[in-house]
Protein backbone atom coordinates (compact mmCIF):
# COMPACT_ATOMS: atom_id res chain seq x y z
CA UNK A 1 0.00 0.00 0.00
CA UNK A 2 1.69 3.43 -0.96
CA UNK A 3 1.70 6.27 1.62
CA UNK A 4 -0.14 9.40 0.50
CA UNK A 5 1.07 11.65 2.87
CA UNK A 6 4.21 12.11 5.42
CA UNK A 7 2.63 14.64 7.89
CA UNK A 8 -0.94 14.28 9.80
CA UNK A 9 -2.97 16.29 12.61
CA UNK A 10 -5.43 13.89 14.35
CA UNK A 11 -8.31 15.42 16.73
CA UNK A 12 -9.77 12.77 18.96
CA UNK A 13 -12.77 13.69 21.87
CA UNK A 14 -13.11 12.70 25.08
CA UNK A 15 -15.78 9.87 25.73
CA UNK A 16 -18.15 8.91 28.51
CA UNK A 17 -19.21 5.51 28.40
CA UNK A 18 -22.40 3.81 30.11
CA UNK A 19 -24.77 6.52 30.76
CA UNK A 20 -25.76 4.93 33.59
CA UNK A 21 -28.07 2.03 32.05
CA UNK A 22 -26.12 1.21 28.81
CA UNK A 23 -23.36 -0.68 30.43
CA UNK A 24 -20.67 -1.58 27.63
CA UNK A 25 -23.11 0.49 25.10
CA UNK A 26 -23.79 3.71 25.18
CA UNK A 27 -21.55 6.13 25.14
CA UNK A 28 -21.06 10.05 24.51
CA UNK A 29 -18.27 11.92 22.63
CA UNK A 30 -17.31 15.25 24.72
CA UNK A 31 -15.87 18.62 23.14
CA UNK A 32 -12.49 17.85 24.86
CA UNK A 33 -9.67 16.96 22.48
CA UNK A 34 -6.52 14.78 22.55
CA UNK A 35 -4.69 16.25 19.19
CA UNK A 36 -1.29 14.21 17.90
CA UNK A 37 0.70 15.02 15.06
CA UNK A 38 2.67 12.67 13.22
CA UNK A 39 5.32 13.17 10.43
CA UNK A 40 7.06 9.77 8.91
CA UNK A 41 10.64 10.04 9.04
CA UNK A 42 13.72 8.04 6.80
CA UNK A 43 15.46 7.23 9.92
CA UNK A 44 14.80 4.15 12.23
CA UNK A 45 13.54 5.76 15.36
CA UNK A 46 10.60 6.60 17.30
CA UNK A 47 10.80 9.62 18.68
CA UNK A 48 7.11 10.37 21.12
CA UNK A 49 6.72 13.66 22.69
CA UNK A 50 3.71 14.50 25.84
CA UNK A 51 2.30 17.44 26.60
CA UNK A 52 -0.23 17.76 29.25
CA UNK A 53 -2.03 15.23 30.70
CA UNK A 54 0.48 11.95 30.81
CA UNK A 55 3.51 14.11 30.36
CA UNK A 56 6.40 12.20 32.32
CA UNK A 57 3.62 8.99 32.61
CA UNK A 58 3.47 7.35 29.99
CA UNK A 59 5.83 5.44 27.35
CA UNK A 60 7.53 7.78 24.59
CA UNK A 61 8.60 5.10 22.25
CA UNK A 62 7.44 2.16 20.52
CA UNK A 63 5.37 1.08 23.79
CA UNK A 64 3.11 4.29 23.37
CA UNK A 65 -0.90 3.65 23.15
CA UNK A 66 -0.76 5.85 19.82
CA UNK A 67 2.38 4.19 18.11
CA UNK A 68 0.80 0.56 18.68
CA UNK A 69 -2.29 1.17 17.27
CA UNK A 70 -0.53 3.13 14.07
CA UNK A 71 1.76 0.30 13.42
CA UNK A 72 -1.46 -2.28 13.85
CA UNK A 73 -2.90 -0.64 11.17
CA UNK A 74 -0.29 0.45 8.75
CA UNK A 75 0.92 -3.19 9.42
CA UNK A 76 -2.87 -4.13 8.66
CA UNK A 77 -3.36 -2.28 5.52
CA UNK A 78 0.62 -3.30 4.35
CA UNK A 79 2.42 -0.19 4.89
CA UNK A 80 5.73 -0.45 6.32
CA UNK A 81 6.93 3.59 7.45
CA UNK A 82 10.22 3.31 9.05
CA UNK A 83 10.65 5.88 11.73
CA UNK A 84 8.10 8.22 13.48
CA UNK A 85 7.77 11.78 15.67
CA UNK A 86 5.10 12.05 17.60
CA UNK A 87 3.66 15.20 19.27
CA UNK A 88 0.64 14.35 22.28
CA UNK A 89 -1.42 17.40 22.81
CA UNK A 90 -3.14 15.87 25.70
CA UNK A 91 -5.87 17.30 27.48
CA UNK A 92 -8.43 14.66 28.42
CA UNK A 93 -7.88 13.84 31.88
CA UNK A 94 -6.02 10.18 32.65
CA UNK A 95 -7.70 7.71 34.58
CA UNK A 96 -10.57 9.49 35.72
CA UNK A 97 -13.72 7.38 33.19
CA UNK A 98 -13.17 9.76 30.08
CA UNK A 99 -11.66 7.66 27.94
CA UNK A 100 -8.08 8.51 27.38
CA UNK A 101 -6.73 5.08 26.34
CA UNK A 102 -9.76 5.18 23.32
CA UNK A 103 -8.74 8.57 22.47
CA UNK A 104 -5.22 7.06 22.06
CA UNK A 105 -5.96 3.98 20.09
CA UNK A 106 -8.67 5.93 17.96
CA UNK A 107 -5.50 9.14 17.15
CA UNK A 108 -3.17 6.31 15.64
CA UNK A 109 -5.75 4.14 13.95
CA UNK A 110 -7.16 7.62 12.70
CA UNK A 111 -3.73 8.60 11.96
CA UNK A 112 -2.66 5.44 9.80
CA UNK A 113 -5.66 6.10 7.70
CA UNK A 114 -4.92 9.41 7.09
CA UNK A 115 -0.67 8.56 5.88
CA UNK A 116 -2.39 5.92 3.75
CA UNK A 117 -2.79 7.34 -0.06
CA UNK A 118 -6.07 5.18 -0.05
CA UNK A 119 -8.07 5.89 2.97
CA UNK A 120 -10.44 3.72 2.36
CA UNK A 121 -8.42 0.64 2.35
CA UNK A 122 -9.36 1.15 6.16
CA UNK A 123 -12.59 1.66 6.13
CA UNK A 124 -15.11 3.15 9.31
CA UNK A 125 -16.20 -0.17 10.50
CA UNK A 126 -12.45 -1.88 10.36
CA UNK A 127 -11.69 1.31 12.37
CA UNK A 128 -13.94 0.22 15.08
CA UNK A 129 -12.93 -3.26 14.57
CA UNK A 130 -9.06 -2.38 15.11
CA UNK A 131 -10.08 -0.15 17.80
CA UNK A 132 -11.85 -2.54 19.50
CA UNK A 133 -9.22 -5.25 19.51
CA UNK A 134 -7.46 -2.95 21.88
CA UNK A 135 -9.73 -2.16 24.07
CA UNK A 136 -11.64 -5.41 24.26
CA UNK A 137 -14.86 -3.37 23.80
CA UNK A 138 -16.19 -0.88 21.88
CA UNK A 139 -18.50 1.96 24.09
CA UNK A 140 -15.60 4.32 24.20
CA UNK A 141 -14.31 3.47 20.98
CA UNK A 142 -17.72 4.02 19.10
CA UNK A 143 -18.17 7.74 20.11
CA UNK A 144 -14.69 8.81 19.79
CA UNK A 145 -14.75 7.84 16.19
CA UNK A 146 -18.17 9.09 14.91
CA UNK A 147 -19.20 11.73 17.82
CA UNK A 148 -22.11 12.63 19.46
CA UNK A 149 -23.90 9.36 21.07
CA UNK A 150 -23.53 5.68 20.28
CA UNK A 151 -25.11 2.48 20.69
CA UNK A 152 -22.23 -0.36 20.11
CA UNK A 153 -22.18 -4.14 20.43
CA UNK A 154 -19.83 -7.04 19.11
CA UNK A 155 -21.02 -10.37 17.18
CA UNK A 156 -19.75 -12.99 15.94
CA UNK A 157 -18.51 -10.54 12.97
CA UNK A 158 -17.45 -8.35 15.06
CA UNK A 159 -17.97 -4.72 16.85
CA UNK A 160 -21.13 -2.90 15.41
CA UNK A 161 -21.93 0.63 16.22
CA UNK A 162 -24.83 3.20 15.33
CA UNK A 163 -25.36 6.96 15.96
CA UNK A 164 -28.23 8.05 18.07
CA UNK A 165 -29.72 11.74 18.20
CA UNK A 166 -29.03 13.93 20.93
CA UNK A 167 -31.51 16.83 22.03
CA UNK A 168 -29.38 20.29 21.27
CA UNK A 169 -30.69 21.46 24.80
CA UNK A 170 -28.57 18.87 26.55
CA UNK A 171 -25.89 20.24 28.18
CA UNK A 172 -23.09 17.76 29.55
CA UNK A 173 -21.28 18.51 32.75
CA UNK A 174 -18.06 16.10 34.07
CA UNK A 175 -17.08 16.99 37.52
CA UNK A 176 -13.24 15.39 37.48
CA UNK A 177 -11.94 14.32 41.13
CA UNK A 178 -8.04 14.41 41.23
CA UNK A 179 -7.83 11.24 42.34
CA UNK A 180 -8.10 8.23 39.85
CA UNK A 181 -9.06 4.56 39.20
CA UNK A 182 -8.01 2.08 37.32
CA UNK A 183 -10.44 0.38 35.01
CA UNK A 184 -9.62 -3.50 35.77
CA UNK A 185 -10.16 -2.05 39.67
CA UNK A 186 -13.06 -0.65 38.93
CA UNK A 187 -14.40 -3.91 36.92
CA UNK A 188 -13.32 -6.27 39.92
CA UNK A 189 -15.83 -4.70 41.95
CA UNK A 190 -18.50 -5.65 39.78
CA UNK A 191 -20.36 -9.52 40.73
CA UNK A 192 -20.42 -12.64 38.37
CA UNK A 193 -24.30 -12.15 38.14
CA UNK A 194 -27.27 -10.02 39.30
CA UNK A 195 -30.37 -10.51 40.15
CA UNK A 196 -33.00 -10.57 37.10
CA UNK A 197 -35.27 -7.96 38.46
CA UNK A 198 -32.08 -5.35 38.41
CA UNK A 199 -31.23 -6.46 35.04
CA UNK A 200 -34.79 -5.85 33.85
CA UNK A 201 -35.08 -2.26 35.83
CA UNK A 202 -31.85 -1.89 34.20
CA UNK A 203 -32.48 -2.99 30.62
CA UNK A 204 -35.98 -0.64 30.75
CA UNK A 205 -34.15 2.32 31.49
CA UNK A 206 -31.79 1.92 28.84
CA UNK A 207 -34.52 1.73 26.65
CA UNK A 208 -35.66 4.49 27.95
CA UNK A 209 -32.11 6.38 27.90
CA UNK A 210 -32.28 6.29 24.08
CA UNK A 211 -35.68 8.42 23.57
CA UNK A 212 -34.69 10.95 26.72
CA UNK A 213 -31.34 11.67 24.59
CA UNK A 214 -33.49 12.60 21.25
CA UNK A 215 -36.75 14.22 22.15
CA UNK A 216 -37.57 14.36 25.78
CA UNK A 217 -34.83 15.67 28.16
CA UNK A 218 -37.26 15.95 30.92
CA UNK A 219 -36.60 12.29 31.19
CA UNK A 220 -33.12 12.51 31.92
CA UNK A 221 -33.71 11.46 35.63
CA UNK A 222 -35.36 8.56 35.44
CA UNK A 223 -33.61 7.20 32.13
CA UNK A 224 -29.80 7.12 33.39
CA UNK A 225 -31.17 5.07 36.73
CA UNK A 226 -29.15 2.10 37.27
CA UNK A 227 -28.87 -1.05 39.21
CA UNK A 228 -26.47 -3.23 37.24
CA UNK A 229 -22.95 -1.62 37.89
CA UNK A 230 -23.25 1.93 39.79
CA UNK A 231 -24.01 0.78 43.27
CA UNK A 232 -21.23 -2.18 43.04
CA UNK A 233 -18.85 0.37 42.90
CA UNK A 234 -19.37 2.80 45.17
CA UNK A 235 -16.58 1.01 47.50
CA UNK A 236 -13.96 1.87 44.83
CA UNK A 237 -15.09 5.20 43.57
CA UNK A 238 -14.86 7.20 47.36
CA UNK A 239 -15.79 11.06 46.91
CA UNK A 240 -17.32 10.69 43.32
CA UNK A 241 -19.87 7.92 44.93
CA UNK A 242 -21.29 10.83 47.35
CA UNK A 243 -21.35 13.55 45.08
CA UNK A 244 -23.63 11.00 43.13
CA UNK A 245 -25.71 9.98 45.78
CA UNK A 246 -25.87 14.33 46.00
CA UNK A 247 -27.20 14.79 43.01
CA UNK A 248 -29.33 12.35 42.24
CA UNK A 249 -31.50 12.83 45.86
CA UNK A 250 -31.74 16.32 44.35
CA UNK A 251 -33.38 15.26 41.42
CA UNK A 252 -30.14 15.66 38.55
CA UNK A 253 -29.64 13.10 35.74
CA UNK A 254 -26.17 12.23 37.02
CA UNK A 255 -24.01 8.81 36.32
CA UNK A 256 -20.72 7.99 36.74
CA UNK A 257 -18.66 8.53 33.36
CA UNK A 258 -17.26 5.00 32.33
CA UNK A 259 -15.38 2.90 35.36
CA UNK A 260 -15.39 6.65 36.79
CA UNK A 261 -14.15 7.89 39.37
CA UNK A 262 -15.65 11.30 37.05
CA UNK A 263 -19.15 11.98 37.67
CA UNK A 264 -21.20 12.77 34.53
CA UNK A 265 -24.35 15.10 34.56
CA UNK A 266 -26.67 15.26 31.12
CA UNK A 267 -29.27 18.04 31.74
CA UNK A 268 -31.96 19.09 30.45
CA UNK A 269 -33.34 22.71 30.60
CA UNK A 270 -35.27 21.41 33.66
CA UNK A 271 -32.48 20.17 35.63
CA UNK A 272 -29.87 23.26 35.42
CA UNK A 273 -31.09 25.26 38.27
CA UNK A 274 -30.83 22.23 40.73
CA UNK A 275 -27.57 20.94 39.27
CA UNK A 276 -25.94 24.54 39.80
CA UNK A 277 -27.32 24.36 43.21
CA UNK A 278 -25.86 21.33 43.98
CA UNK A 279 -22.52 21.69 42.35
CA UNK A 280 -21.98 25.19 43.99
CA UNK A 281 -22.54 23.86 47.68
CA UNK A 282 -20.31 20.60 46.94
CA UNK A 283 -18.05 21.17 44.06
CA UNK A 284 -17.50 25.08 43.17
CA UNK A 285 -14.52 25.97 44.83
CA UNK A 286 -14.14 22.35 46.52
CA UNK A 287 -10.03 21.52 46.84
CA UNK A 288 -10.10 17.95 44.65
CA UNK A 289 -12.45 18.96 41.89
CA UNK A 290 -12.97 20.08 38.73
CA UNK A 291 -16.02 21.32 36.78
CA UNK A 292 -15.92 20.94 33.22
CA UNK A 293 -18.73 22.06 30.68
CA UNK A 294 -17.22 20.74 27.32
CA UNK A 295 -20.30 20.30 25.47
CA UNK A 296 -21.17 17.67 23.16
CA UNK A 297 -18.98 16.57 20.09
CA UNK A 298 -21.28 15.67 16.99
CA UNK A 299 -17.86 15.54 14.25
CA UNK A 300 -15.87 12.52 16.16
CA UNK A 301 -12.15 11.95 15.21
CA UNK A 302 -10.58 14.44 12.48
CA UNK A 303 -8.12 13.81 10.75
CA UNK A 304 -5.80 16.52 8.28
CA UNK A 305 -2.84 15.88 6.11
CA UNK A 306 -0.33 18.65 6.65
CA UNK A 307 2.60 17.42 3.83
CA UNK A 308 1.93 14.76 1.07
CA UNK A 309 4.51 11.95 1.00
CA UNK A 310 7.52 12.48 -1.22
CA UNK A 311 7.85 8.71 -2.12
CA UNK A 312 10.98 8.33 0.17
CA UNK A 313 8.81 6.82 2.82
CA UNK A 314 6.71 4.34 0.73
CA UNK A 315 6.31 0.83 0.82
CA UNK A 316 5.81 0.90 -2.84
CA UNK A 317 5.99 3.22 -5.57
CA UNK A 318 4.97 6.91 -5.26
CA UNK A 319 2.81 9.00 -7.21
CA UNK A 320 0.01 9.52 -5.09
CA UNK A 321 -0.26 13.09 -3.89
CA UNK A 322 -3.15 15.29 -3.19
CA UNK A 323 -3.96 18.58 -1.32
CA UNK A 324 -3.99 18.35 2.73
CA UNK A 325 -6.94 17.01 2.89
CA UNK A 326 -9.41 16.68 6.20
CA UNK A 327 -12.68 14.37 7.22
CA UNK A 328 -13.86 12.66 9.88
CA UNK A 329 -13.47 9.50 10.27
CA UNK A 330 -17.21 7.96 11.27
CA UNK A 331 -19.77 6.73 7.92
Amino acid sequence: MQLGADHVRVRVPATSANLGPGYDALGLALALYDEVEVRLVARDEVVVEVEGEGAGEVSVGEDHLVVRALRRTMDLAGAVPTGLHMTCHNVIPHGRGLGSSSAAVVAGIVAARALLADPRAIDAATVLALATEFEGHPDNAAPAIQGGATVAWTTDAGARAVGLDVDPSIEATVLVPDVRLATARARAALPARVAHGDAAFTAGRAALLVEALARRPELLFDATEDRLHQSYRAGVLGASSELLRALREAGVPATVSGAGPTVLVLAGPEHRARRDEVLADLVDGAAGWRRLSPGIDLAGARARRVSRNTGALSSGSSGAAGRPTAGRVGP
